[in-house]
């Protein structure tokens, strides 16, 4: 029988520890590295590399090192610093609000709405108005109203004969409830779940949204017509504009439109013409758009245009008439493969009323993850005490109702009746947020409110990704901390250990064939001719030339070795020499130098001159030697086995 150390089993372990993204790829005293967490940072850092094995072995010894750092850094508490803590908060908030969304509920809806976009849906619309702030008793005149409306219907009434009866929509007298075709992200979710749920020829349920209750008939369908960038020009009828009136802004958008049509410019005639404050200034250019998005007539007359140039004739709609030109029309092409298509929804998604609906799916998923618990309370007396306190009355006193009575409760938190009465105190005053809002809304409320809280306290236990980068700023922010005190700030200052160090190393510093130069600058070939003369007259005011030319000169002096000098090929050096021109293609600035001195020969670098490379390789040097120490403190363990396993 094979006997086994204790020491050996414990490795085996340690690299044994499940396959595939769970395999330890090293490990370094009692800390293990998978290769999954290798792979995501060798593929951030090298993504345009292809990788093998050297560039592999490479990155893994500049990973090891990494890790070592930041071990040390945590060994003397640089975690526990004000200033780390405070960045690392501030970086968290940056970035939380990113990952505080349901990503999952986002791509259903973005699928959803390019769905829905492959056809555009003729509605008609029955209207009664009952806006979020309405009363009870307003509420319920307009339910009924509109389930009047819904039982008309029903006995087989025509649906615009209705729509006149029964619509509080203002155009309903002229429409007589028709709309006009529109597509996804048109209308409010709920209005397009209602449209989108109804088939040709029928009407839907009544509806409620924010603004009132709806009816909607599906008139007809199409394939959709897409989306068109456009511009125009507008002639808005005058407030309160006369028939008189009205007339005479039509005889002139005909005659800028016979001038059109004979070849005159469109930009220069929204420029003189236009009253379109948002289009003018970019020559009547309007924003993307589709159908359901503008007036029935203007959008009927943009999409009617055959071809890109095309211009319409003059457009009459309630703003007055308007002449469209066709930029571009964009066909729908509903590929779900596309990356860019769902980015454009997407964002279209996130600046909709759907960030709403995404949130609430998210709040479902939240009250499942952060082991959400309602605790059983006396709501009478919960009640009275949320009146007390929005009334800015003193604290009721309840036997079975306190302060601290247990409201609701997660993972690692309970929240109580303390808490929730500091949030309705946020509340009093504010009439527009409590408004029409009874006992039972204000607690679901602040359920959902704290849930959010929680959930964004202990994101990283909910969300790997948001984890992985608030460990990799921490673990960054660490590192430069801990090089800033152990190497960075020692090197530069001990000046003792610099020139032992330059003393063993001196043939490292060497000067090539070098001079002492003055190095030019003008900003332009006419002055740097003017400056040349001046420094053949005397190059020792250079300084004074460059305080008094209001900043066409600029320049620096030194010792500079030979190849370090701008200067056009074949450049014989020699003191008191100033080089020919070089021109900067970027700016067209001038450089030339003035040699005053020239060292022909190689010769060692003073520690003076030296200083700056000397710093450079005895923070390498420093840095090895505390990296050997270090692998002697935490052991270094490599599984070659999983090394030869990383994707090539």
């Amino acid at each position: 029988m094979t006997v086994i150390s204790k020491a050996a089993v414990a490795s085996l372990l340690i690299f044994m520890t499940a396959t595939g993204n769970a395999q330890v790829l090293f490990t370094y005293g009692g800390k293990s590295v998978t290769k999954n967490e290798f792979l995501k940072a060798y593929n951030k850092n090298n993504a345009e590399s292809k990788p093998g094995e050297k560039a592999y072995r490479d990155y893994l010894e500049l990973y090891i090192r990494f890790k070592l750092k930041v071990q040390a850094a945590l060994d003397k508490r640089l975690d526990t610093l004000a200033t780390q803590q405070a960045e690392l908060q501030s970086f968290r908030n940056q970035i939380m609000d990113s990952y505080v969304r349901d990503e999952s509920s986002l791509n259903q809806l973005v699928y959803e709405a390019i769905a829905r976009s492959k056809k555009d849906i003729h509605i008609a619309h029955i209207f009664v108005a009952a806006k979020s702030d309405a009363t009870v008793e307003d509420v319920k005149k307009a339910k009924e109203k509109i389930d009047a409306a819904w039982n008309q219907l029903q006995k087989g009434q025509d649906f615009g004969k209705v729509a006149m009866e029964y619509s509080e929509d203002p155009t309903v007298s002229v429409n007589k409830g028709e709309i006009g075709y529109i597509t996804a992200l048109v209308l409010p979710y709920e209005l397009e779940n209602a449209v989108y749920a109804t088939p040709v020829g029928k009407y839907s349920a009544p509806v409620r949204s924010k603004a009132g209750f709806h009816i909607f008939r599906n008139v007809g369908e199409r394939e959709a017509l897409g989306r068109m960038k456009a511009a125009q020009i507008l002639l808005s009828f005058p407030p309160g504009a006369s028939e008189e009136q009205q007339k005479e802004v039509k005889k002139k958008a005909d005659s800028i439109y016979n001038v059109l049509t004979k070849g005159s410019d469109f930009k220069a005639l929204v420029t003189q013409f236009s009253n379109d404050n948002l289009s003018w200034q970019a020559g009547g250019e309007m924003m993307e758009f589709g159908v359901g998005q503008y007036d029935l007539a203007f959008e009927n007359a943009a999409f009617a245009l055959k071809k890109d140039g095309d211009i319409s004739a003059p457009v009459l709609t309630s703003y007055g008439y308007h002449i469209i030109k066709r930029l571009q029309h964009k066909p729908f092409v509903a590929d779900t493969a596309s990356a860019q298509l769902n980015e454009d929804f997407r964002l279209r998604i996130t600046q909709s009323d759907r960030m709403e609906v995404s949130q609430k799916m998210l709040y479902k998923k939240i009250l499942q993850l952060t082991g959400f618990k309602k605790h059983a309370v006396n709501e009478k007396h919960l009640f009275v005490i949320i009146d007390s306190v929005l009334q800015g009355k003193s604290f009721p006193v309840f036997t079975d109702v306190t302060a601290k009575t247990p409201l609701l409760s997660f993972a690692k938190k309970t929240v109580t009746v303390k808490d929730f009465n500091t949030y309705l105190e946020t509340l009093h005053g504010l009439e527009s947020i409590r408004q029409n809002k009874g006992h039972q809304q204000l607690l679901e409320d602040f359920i959902e409110v704290s849930a959010f809280d929680y959930y964004r306290q202990h994101l990283e236990e909910y969300n790997k990704e948001f984890a992985y980068q608030l460990n990799e700023f921490r673990e960054g922010n660490l590192l430069f901390e801990i090089m800033q005190r152990n190497i960075w700030d020692p090197a530069s200052v001990d000046t003792d250990g610099l020139k032992k160090y330059y003393n063993s190393h001196k043939d490292k510093y060497q000067w090539e064939s070098s001079a002492d130069a003055i190095i030019l600058t003008a900003s332009q070939a006419q002055a740097a001719d003017g400056f040349r003369e001046k420094m053949k007259e005397n190059y020792k005011d250079w300084k004074k030339y460059m305080d008094q030319s209001g900043g066409l000169l600029q320049g620096d002096s030194g010792r500079f070795e030979l190849s370090q000098i701008p200067v056009v090929d074949r450049t014989n050096f020699t003191e008191g020499l100033i080089t020919a021109n070089v021109k900067n293609e970027s700016d067209n600035s001038v450089v030339f130098a003035y040699i005053v001195k020239l060292y022909p020969n190689r010769e060692v670098r003073g520690f003076a001159d030296a200083r700056g490379f000397v710093i450079n390789d005895y923070q390498v040097f420093l840095e090895e030697k505390w990296i050997a120490d270090l692998k002697k403190k935490y052991p270094v363990k490599i599984n070659e086995a999983v090394v030869k396993s990383l994707p090539r």
